[in-house]
């Protein structure tokens, strides 16, 4: 049984909303947790929204469940990445040359798990700045692409791409306004940020 299995339930499970409580009092022995359970904690304390699929079934089915939660049906998406126009074009979504989109819809390279952030460069966003993407944005990633720290997302990269190398890379942390202003949020738009998170392990 997955970690994620055990912690949120499946998504038809209605614990997800019971457990949020528990991720807002990270553990002291937190440096010593399994790095799945690290991103868990951290991304949801950051404000993350996030929603465990077992297959690509559950992940349309979830995507739906977004589309339909937030009404953006018939509406303009930003994407860059052909092998997601299909779920878009599914659900009779416009992704080209669009003016007005109401979210970004993108894998991403790795999920950071001691500070729960995505790490994306121009392969998902082009050469878009965090603060110029759509406030709403939806992730498909999956467990696999769980990493530790962003230098382990670097290392990753130059494996990764070895010759053609990505640009604009960046990550993106904070998924909610602070009740409080943040030194360190400043200059960093909050986005409304969904993770489909796949299991592939």
């Amino acid at each position: 049984m997955s970690l994620f299995r055990k912690i949120f339930g499946s998504s038809n499970d209605a614990s997800n909303d019971e457990n949020q409580s528990e991720f807002n009092n990270i553990p002291s022995s937190f440096s010593l947790l399994p790095v799945d359970e690290k991103f868990t904690y951290s991304f949801k304390k950051n404000g993350g929204k996030f929603i465990y699929c077992e297959d690509l079934t559950e992940v349309k089915e979830q995507f739906l469940n977004i589309l339909e939660e937030n009404d953006w049906f018939e509406c303009e998406a930003m994407c860059f990445e052909p092998k997601l126009h299909s779920m878009l074009d599914e659900n009779k979504l416009t992704y080209k040359d669009v003016a007005n989109p109401k979210f970004l819809f993108a894998s991403c390279e790795n999920l950071i798990a001691d500070e729960g952030s995505i790490l994306f460069s121009s392969n998902q966003i082009k050469q878009q700045k965090p603060n110029d993407l759509p406030a709403n944005i939806v992730i498909l990633a999956t467990t696999s692409q769980i990493i530790e720290s962003k230098s382990d997302g670097l290392t990753v990269i130059k494996k990764k791409y070895d010759k053609d190398y990505p640009t604009n890379i960046t990550t993106i942390k904070y998924f909610e306004k602070a009740k409080e202003e943040d030194f360190l949020q400043y200059g960093s738009a909050a986005k409304n940020l969904y993770l489909l998170l796949l299991e592939d392990l």
